[in-house]
């Protein structure tokens, strides 16, 4: 993982002098630290958290998480428990009737077998965004999130994301928010290693 992270962080130095300044400011960082204030997850628990997380803070994601783990005896529930269950219960935790209806979608696919850690492991992250885009409900957003979080991807991209476009806004002194489409025209100089690139983005934007 060091030896890993250090030769992104050699890459991007070169590529972007912006994100090089990020990376002289902050030689201690640690890209995955802020997981630790989260439960290992596994893929089916990381979608879990996305999609329970949608427009909302980490804050309130954990504390949908543990209502949900309330209802089922103190542990968040398997996928067959999701599929069984009376949808009210599930939305009693304090998600709306969209979240539930995409959760009871995406554990149905668990408990069948055609999704599995493996599944996720093997696949490219087009084969992935391919494969749960086609539950409704589910985004590139939400998919960009569970390549990082879930499965440590290189070079992922949140393009769409608020908090990530206000810190390139800022970052590279643009009058207005970028679109998408600039948002992936200023990171293409990142890759492979546009992960990391984010990671710095969004730890300057919570300091600023």
């Amino acid at each position: 993982m060091a030896d890993r992270f250090a030769t992104a962080r050699a890459y991007l130095r070169d590529a972007d002098p912006l994100i090089a300044a990020m990376i002289d400011r902050h030689p201690d960082f640690d890209p995955r630290a802020w997981m630790k204030q989260l439960p290992a997850m596994d893929a089916y628990g990381a979608l879990l958290f996305q999609i329970a997380g949608q427009q909302l803070s980490v804050a309130s994601t954990r504390a949908i998480l543990s209502r949900m783990e309330a209802l089922f005896g103190g542990r968040l529930p398997e996928p067959e428990d999701i599929v069984a269950a009376d949808p009210e219960r599930l939305r009693s935790a304090g998600m709306s009737r969209r979240k539930v209806e995409t959760l009871r979608a995406l554990a149905a696919r668990f408990a069948a077998g055609d999704f599995s850690e493996e599944f996720f492991r093997r696949s490219s992250d087009e084969e992935i965004q391919a494969a749960l885009t086609a539950i409704p409900g589910i985004g590139p957003w939400t998919v960009q999130g569970f390549l990082i979080i879930a499965l440590d991807r290189d070079d992922v991209i949140l393009q769409g994301d608020l908090a990530l476009r206000r810190a390139v806004r800022r970052a590279y002194g643009l009058g207005q928010l970028p679109s998408e489409q600039q948002m992936l025209q200023i990171a293409e100089p990142w890759r492979p290693y546009r992960s990391l690139a984010v990671m710095y983005l969004f730890a300057a934007e919570y300091e600023a």
